[in-house]
């Protein structure tokens, strides 16, 4: 039987995989080693009972003792802290999926590779943050990483087994969110309810916000040269409202291979759990007649600079991804709190940037996850100043 874990099971990618592993027999037909979430302790423990997973793990060590509340007599083992997150993604399993938001992510991740399994990989910001470092452990233990990103497993399924150098380049297409026809001087006033409202997916509230300002798109484009090893003029953003054509891999001879489908995670998270084959999933099938026409436009720099500000990272290299990250998540932690506006957050990344660019070690690439984690908190001071 395939052992599998879900770490950031709560989330909306993560019960997205639970749902899918329900569907296709639940404890039947998967042993769950892990379920890992947030403070959500009574959904952890429903999915951890149905799954029958060995352990279930807040990432908040303060909520422990109701989590072992909620799952008494089910035979469950409880725990919490990181400390708990590093030792169930130490547990051996052959499929990991890795969904917990922000780089809280990158040491689970980093630890479930050194197993040799299957990493399905939804936190972008590890590859953002540690791409070298990531890819290190995966060809030490012989892992294998799969995209979970709908954009990125797009570019996975139309890349199939050509070769990078026929590719002239890719395309990854945004919604553009929930701003992407207000006026541009609206932005400044963008509440975060506003924000929160994505009009095409179903996501969490700090992901459909980064979708707003397209900080989320921004480290797609980051991580689609860190996983695919393109270059930075390779990867292209088209605005695309209707969210139907995922990415689309373009061929030195002129032919381009698109991806279409439903804007529906559980595609995403399906293929990578079922890879390398494909199996049924409860995902609406295209019906191109009805859909009518699909639309595409250019992405406004001045509305989204947060697509300038990637370019700039690919550029500079090294540690530039984990402070823009880091950046980033902190900007987005004021905005929620309403301490900066929704236009302040990319000139405060950017700040930050150039604040840090300076310093030494900025050009290199990460030595250990130590050197990541410690840029992270400087950006983090940096950015909160």
């Amino acid at each position: 039987m395939r052992r599998i874990s879900i770490f950031g099971a709560t989330g909306s990618v993560g019960a997205n995989g639970v749902d899918l592993i329900r569907r296709a027999g639940g404890p039947d037909a998967y042993h769950t080693v892990a379920l890992t979430g947030g403070r959500n302790i009574a959904s952890l423990a429903q999915m951890a009972r149905d799954l029958r997973a060995e352990i279930a793990v807040t990432a908040h060590a303060e909520l422990l003792d109701d989590l072992r509340a909620a799952l008494a007599g089910s035979g469950v083992e409880a725990a919490a802290g990181p400390q708990a997150l590093v030792e169930a993604a130490s547990r051996p399993a052959d499929w990991v999926l890795s969904s917990i938001v922000g780089a809280a992510g990158l040491m689970p991740g980093l630890t479930a590779l050194a197993q040799g399994g299957i990493l399905a990989l939804a936190n972008k910001e590890s590859l953002v943050c540690a791409g070298p470092l990531l890819r290190h452990a995966a060809t030490t233990s012989g892992s294998r990483i799969l995209p979970v990103d709908s954009e990125h497993s797009a570019i996975f399924q139309a890349l199939g087994s050509e070769k990078l150098e026929s590719v002239k380049d890719v395309t990854i297409t945004a919604s553009g969110g929930a701003f992407r026809d207000w006026p541009l001087e609206r932005l400044a006033s963008a509440t975060v309810a506003e924000a929160s409202t994505h009009p095409n997916w179903a996501m969490g509230q700090r992901i459909t916000i980064d979708s707003a300002s397209m900080f989320n798109k921004a480290m797609e484009v980051i991580e689609a040269k860190e996983f695919f090893g393109l270059r930075s003029d390779q990867i292209k953003v088209l605005v695309h409202p209707e969210s139907i054509i995922h990415a689309m891999v373009s061929h030195v001879d002129g032919g381009s291979i698109a991806h279409l489908g439903a804007p529906d995670m559980r595609h995403a998270i399906g293929f990578a759990l079922h890879w390398p084959d494909r199996a049924p999933l409860p995902v609406a099938p295209l019906d191109l007649a009805a859909l009518g026409s699909l639309t595409f436009r250019a992405p406004e720099e001045v509305r989204w600079p947060a697509l300038r500000l990637a370019r700039e990272v690919m550029a500079a290299g090294g540690m530039a991804g984990a402070v823009f990250n880091a950046a980033k998540e902190q900007a987005l932690d004021d905005f929620i709190a309403g301490r900066i506006g929704f236009t302040q957050m990319a000139p405060r990344v950017e700040m930050t940037l150039q604040a840090l660019s300076g310093r030494d070690g900025f050009g290199h690439d990460p030595a250990d996850l130590e050197t990541v984690l410690h840029w992270d908190r400087e950006a983090r001071k940096e950015a909160a100043a």
